[in-house]
């Protein structure tokens, strides 16, 4: 579909104001632009063509979709073009009450609730004869509510992970407006499901493949993990064999549980010798029965780890399994969504992070996972948020320091230069009044010498950005604190320092 509905509003006065009243498209209120500076997560373009008089805004995003988002930090999309939409919001002036019903609540459902709205609007002002003129205006044609109620449906489903709208100045993502959608876990697993189907065929070409691809082999893995079958013993025995390959990770434990969970003893050889492959996977597959030991033994051990670590149902994982794999196969944009999502949930509510049986602390390590996948993922700006909220609530002083250094860092490489500034001195602050013996070891350890270097580094990007007074200040704090460093921690950062200071003597 096109906008050449958009194009007749625009250039018809008389269907402007009809499209405005009674049906609440209003292109006059495109200038005034919502009600707070916003942003797609995905970095994609928003043109505001119209405006409600509830604070909500029309938005085009770059295929044509419209995007709406109201005052109340809701959005979704509700047609693939700005035609489709107002084709909704002229047959559907309640749409707004409809954006969870589904064709599954049946016709006669959705009848009642179209009819009922309408009926409240009806005793207010008039639709029907300003439908009709300006559904002919525009050239659309007359369609059921059952029609356009599933096509509001089908639009909103679309909204993630192309189009979440975020708060430009906090990052934070608007709720999806209309149905859930799929689990995570469902688009992450679809190509598992496929090359476990195959597998499970014979298919000699995907035993080679998936066993030889670490991405295909883990996602088949985990497959596996939810849709467990007596006859996969053998497929689940060559993807552990390979599996070793990557070392000790979550996957290659679960496909030792599931080869356990089989019983068969003559699988303990093959376990052993996966368990031996180096330290790491000795340490990870630990307790795991010698050769020898009984099948209920074996089973026994299998069933401890899958009841501790796996189990079932994908529900229960934890959310950053599924971004990862989501992330190995490219879904880059579902990933972040997902992430953005996590972040503000413990933003919003943060005991979520209490330890289960010590209440009164935190667990604040998913702060510091999140700060990283998003660094991974080459946005700055959340990875921030995540880093933020972790450097504050720190408790030791190690760990203020610490956390403040990595904040420095970001900001630094996020052009925010005032910022990182601040960062650096709260890390300073931390190293001459500790509060605690956790630092007594600083000048000694890397850290001292991580810190001592983001002092170097971000001297250089304050003289770049032609903040010369500013890189002359840094440049003392930065050899004051190389000053304290040990010898040996004070090597590999004095070539850098040296660097730094001839730099700032240049830009003088």
């Amino acid at each position: 579909m096109t906008d050449h509905a958009l194009r007749l509003l625009r250039q018809d006065r008389r269907l402007a104001e009809l499209a405005a009243f009674p049906f609440d498209f209003d292109l006059d209120r495109a200038a005034h632009g919502h009600v707070e500076e916003v942003r797609l997560a995905s970095g994609g373009p928003l043109e505001t063509v119209a405006g409600d008089d509830t604070g909500g805004t029309y938005f085009v995003c770059a295929d044509g979709s419209v995007l709406y988002a109201d005052s109340e930090g809701a959005a979704g999309i509700i047609g693939s073009s700005v035609d489709e939409a107002l084709e909704l919001v002229i047959g559907l002036p309640g749409w707004r009450g409809y954006t969870r019903l589904s064709p599954d609540d049946g016709e006669e459902k959705i009848l009642a609730c179209v009819a009922e709205t309408e009926d409240e609007i009806r005793e207010c002002y008039g639709i029907d004869e300003e439908r009709a003129e300006l559904r002919t205006a525009l050239g659309f044609p007359e369609r059921s509510p059952v029609e356009l109620v599933d096509r509001l449906r089908a639009a909103l489903l679309r909204t993630e992970p192309d189009f979440v709208l975020l708060n430009a100045d906090e990052g934070c993502a608007y709720d999806r407006l209309g149905p859930a959608g799929s689990p995570l876990w469902e688009p992450v697993l679809a190509a598992g499901r496929a090359d476990l189907a195959r597998l499970r065929e014979g298919d000699h070409t995907a035993w080679r493949e998936v066993a030889e691809d670490p991405v295909r082999r883990r996602l088949t893995l985990r497959v596996a993990q939810f849709d467990r079958a007596e006859g996969d013993l053998e497929l689940l025995r060559h993807l552990l064999r390979h599996e070793t390959r990557s070392s000790m990770t979550d996957e290659l434990r679960l496909a030792a549980v599931l080869v356990g969970l089989h019983g068969d003893t003559g699988d303990l050889p093959l376990l052993l010798e996966v368990r031996e492959t180096d330290f790491d996977t000795a340490c990870g597959l630990g307790g795991m029965p010698e050769p020898g030991a009984s099948a209920d033994e074996l089973r026994q051990w299998a069933r401890e780890l899958d009841e501790s670590m796996f189990g079932t149902d994908p529900a229960d994982e934890p959310v950053s399994t599924w971004t990862d794999l989501a992330r190995d196969q490219g879904m880059t944009d579902l990933a972040r969504v997902t992430l953005i999502r996590e972040l503000d949930s413990i933003i919003m509510d943060q005991s979520r992070l209490r330890r289960p049986g010590a209440p009164r602390t935190l667990a604040t390590a998913p702060l510091s996972g999140l700060a990283q996948d998003f660094e991974e993922l080459g946005d700055l700006p959340q990875a921030l948020r995540a880093q933020r909220l972790y450097a504050a609530l720190q408790e030791t002083a190690w760990d203020r320091a610490s956390a403040r250094h990595t904040l420095a860092r970001l900001e630094r490489e996020a052009g925010r230069l005032p910022q990182a500034l601040d960062s650096l001195a709260a890390v300073r602050d931390a190293l001459a009044t500790p509060g605690d013996d956790s630092l007594r070891h600083w000048q000694r350890v890397n850290l001292g010498r991580f810190i001592a270097e983001e002092h170097c580094r971000l001297t250089l990007a304050l003289a770049d950005a032609g903040r010369s007074e500013e890189a002359r200040a840094l440049l003392t704090a930065a050899d004051a604190v190389l000053g304290e460093l040990s010898d040996n921690a004070a090597k590999g950062v004095r070539e850098l320092a040296e660097r730094t200071a001839a730099r700032v003597r240049e830009v003088d």
